[in-house]
């Protein structure tokens, strides 16, 4: 399970990375979940997270001096938590996935507080670099700019080794304690996840093209698809 930890956190903090440098959307839920699922070895239920996840926050986008919801951490904190605590209680059920997302959700707009931080600790360093240029030091605006990097880098790594343990923990504790009317109305959740999922993406439709629609249409065919095998 360390392991597991050390290597997600890793993982998930060059994701997180690719939010903000590469931008090569790597980062975006519906890759960077089924991508920690992989590496757990679970790629379907990162499909699921990251379907969800994507359409959730589809229509926060990053105008301007917005900072949206870092819904990459959430992805890849309800995927690596869910399949950890699934492989401690000897399954994975439905209800299971749906608890993670109620639980680390919250956490992607922790994550936004974090991001909006390390914008602010940016601008220093960006007035600085300005500085540098006038004066033609192209060696310390490169410093400058690696040092912001490894700063964003760090910390969204040391935000999941704290937060996904954490969590994870609370999902083995809580979960076989719930009693079983809880358990059928998470199990209800999921099923309805797709809807929520549907309706925002409905609502971004003007925003994202035919896109969210997509996701939307995946993450229903994965569930109904989920409840099929399941039963």
């Amino acid at each position: 399970m360390l392991l597991d930890l050390m290597i997600v956190a890793v993982a998930g903090g060059l994701l997180c990375l690719d939010r903000v440098v590469i931008q090569t959307m790597l980062s975006r839920p519906i890759v960077a979940a089924p991508v920690i699922g992989l590496i757990l070895g679970d790629p379907y239920t990162g499909l699921v997270a990251g379907a969800f996840i994507e359409l959730f926050w589809i229509d926060r986008l990053p105008i301007g001096a917005y900072i949206p919801p870092n819904d990459t951490m959430a992805a890849i904190l309800i995927t690596a938590a869910a399949v950890g605590s699934g492989r401690i209680l000897g399954e994975l059920p439905q209800g299971l996935i749906a608890l993670a997302v109620l639980i680390f959700v919250p956490l992607g707009i922790a994550a936004q507080k974090m991001d909006r931080l390390i914008v602010m600790g940016n601008e220093r360093p960006a007035r600085e670099a300005l500085e540098d240029a006038a004066k033609g030091d192209i060696r310390e605006i490169a410093r400058k700019h690696l040092a912001a990097i490894l700063k964003t880098y760090l910390l969204s790594t040391f935000f999941i080794l704290i937060a996904l343990p954490l969590g994870a923990g609370l999902l083995v504790w809580l979960y076989p304690r719930l009693a079983p009317w809880m358990v059928r109305g998470l199990v209800l959740l999921y099923a309805i996840l797709p809807l929520i999922g549907a309706a925002v993406a409905l609502n971004a439709i003007h925003v994202r093209g035919a896109v969210p629609v997509f996701c939307a249409i995946f993450l229903a065919a994965t569930v109904v698809f989920g409840f099929i095998r399941g039963h």
